[in-house]
């Protein structure tokens, strides 16, 4: 997969404000703001974030996944 079809498939499950993806093919790191993790835990945020992966994490199609996860006001709060 590419990082175009990944950021497809979290955006089309998950409504963000943002969603950064960068990545070798194999290996991906994200960024993803979204209000709906208002009130979740981080391991939380992360078990949102591969439901809307589906099987994608399992058949290896994407191998590995960072990610960090912000609410819009964690996001506007970090420093520039």
């Amino acid at each position: 997969m590419n990082a175009d079809q990944i950021k497809n498939l979290i955006a089309a499950n998950l409504a963000c404000q943002h969603i950064s993806l960068d990545g070798d093919g194999r290996h991906w790191f994200s960024t993803i703001v979204s209000a709906e993790f208002e009130g979740k835990r981080a391991i939380q945020r992360h078990q949102m974030v591969y439901a809307t992966l589906g099987d994608k994490m399992k058949t290896d199609e994407v191998h590995a996944l960072s990610i960090k996860a912000y609410t819009p006001a964690e996001w506007a709060a970090l420093p520039i």
